[in-house]
Order: structure tokens, then C-alpha cells, then sequence
């Protein structure tokens, strides 16, 4: 698979008079896809389709996915290779791990909306999401071959895993407020080589768990670092 060349796009769509929100999720990938949102469900995706789910007052924290290799019968039961959310083709849970996730909230954080792409659960099919409205319009991509480039020891069947999900220690997870961008400090060499490696290729996904206070927000804001990027519209 040549993951460079092909994103999942999606491309919300808001319509302020009607206080509502559509989402397009477009498969531009070479091979088939099960997309999967949280709240919205699930559907398959073929190369070139596109599914539609909308909000008439969107949720705060909402989540989109891609599926990979599943297998469901006619009930919508089966099971996917990667970001299976509990063997259901209409998603009503989080998904399995490795998975590429595309985060966002309506109307929150100072009644403002936001959206992100986030690596914390690794990483299984490239993305874009895009907004395109009220001059808010710069997308966040992660479209590397991150698959294709996984250190060995992060490597999944479909994708490649978060050091986090691997080692589930302090130095990697980082999820009680320890960690800052630029602090290394502690880990082994080969920690630091994993992280360098997965950083240079997730410049534009927040790739690890970190509190950020932001204030006085413009119209839109783009967080631009190794590790962490955010839109606030």
C-alpha cells in the first residue's frame, strides 16, 4: 500500500443558521474501508465513496475512524484488523488499537469548535480532515507511511502502535502531566530513537497525551509542533 499518495478526508461542513453540522468522510484510499464515528456509527467505504452523517447540535467530544479488513455478517457482526470497536459494524464504542483518530468538539471550549487528528492509539490508514467554512478552512494531515517506516518493536498487523500502547510506561505514556514536547530526559537510547522516528513522521497529530491551556483564541488557530496540532474555529 502506498499510504503517502491516499488520505481518508473529511470534510465537515457547517451551516450556522441552522445551528447544524455535516461531515463527508470520503475513502481516497487504494483498498476498501469500514469508517466508524462515535456518536454516528458506521459504514463501508469502498475506494471513491463517501458517507454522510450529520448533527442538528453536534456533540462536545466526538470521534472518526477507519476500520481495516473486517468481516461482518448480515446482523453487522464480525470483527476488523484494526480499530474494531467491539465486533460491531455501527460503532457505539471506542475502536481497537492500532488506529488513526480524528477528534473534535462543537460549540465547547469557550463556545468554539475544534478538531484533531491524534496518534495516542497508533496509527493504521492516512488522514486529512478539513473544515470548510466561515474562513476556517486549513486542514490537518497525517499522511506519512508510518506502516511502512514502524520501528519493529511498535509493529501491529495493519498499522503500527503507539510506544504508550507497547510499553505502558511513565516515559511513553506521559498521560499524568510529567511530559513536555522537549523532555527526554530518562529514556533509554532506544526509546528516545523510537520517538525521534515517530515524531518526524507525525509533525502535524498529536502523538502523545498533553494538557494545553489556551487563551485568547482568534477566529482560528492552528497549533503547529512535532507533536500536536489543533484547529480552533
Amino acid at each position: 500500500m502506498n499510504f503517502p499518495k491516499y488520505v481518508v478526508v473529511l470534510l465537515p461542513l457547517l451551516f450556522l443558521h441552522a445551528q447544524a453540522i455535516i461531515f463527508n468522510i470520503q475513502n481516497n484510499c487504494p483498498y476498501t474501508v469500514w469508517a466508524a464515528a462515535v456518536p454516528g456509527g458506521g459504514r463501508r467505504l469502498d475506494r471513491g465513496q463517501t458517507w454522510t452523517i450529520g448533527f442538528s447540535d453536534g456533540p462536545k467530544l466526538a470521534k472518526i475512524w477507519a476500520r481495516t479488513n473486517c468481516t461482518f455478517d448480515a446482523s453487522g457482526r464480525g470483527s476488523c484488523l484494526t480499530g474494531d470497536c467491539n465486533g460491531q459494524l455501527q460503532c457505539e464504542s471506542n475502536g481497537s488499537p492500532p488506529r488513526t483518530v480524528a477528534e473534535y468538539g462543537l460549540n465547547s471550549f469557550g463556545h468554539k469548535d475544534y478538531y484533531y487528528l491524534s496518534l495516542l492509539e497508533g496509527f493504521n490508514v492516512p488522514m486529512e480532515f478539513r473544515p470548510t467554512t466561515n474562513g476556517c478552512t486549513r486542514p490537518i494531515r497525517c499522511v506519512a507511511d508510518i506502516t511502512g517506516q514502524c520501528p519493529e518493536e511498535l509493529k501491529a498487523p495493519g498499522g503500527c502502535n503507539n510506544p504508550c500502547t507497547v510499553h505502558n510506561t511513565t516515559e511513553y505514556c506521559c498521560g499524568a502531566g510529567r511530559c513536555r514536547p522537549t523532555n527526554c530526559r530518562g529514556f533509554s537510547r532506544r526509546g528516545v530513537a523510537t520517538l525521534s522516528r515517530t515524531r518526524k513522521m507525525t509533525r502535524r497529530a498529536l502523538s502523545f497525551a498533553r494538557r494545553a491551556l489556551v487563551t485568547g483564541l482568534p477566529s482560528v488557530l492552528i497549533r503547529p509542533c512535532m507533536y500536536y496540532a489543533t484547529a480552533y474555529c
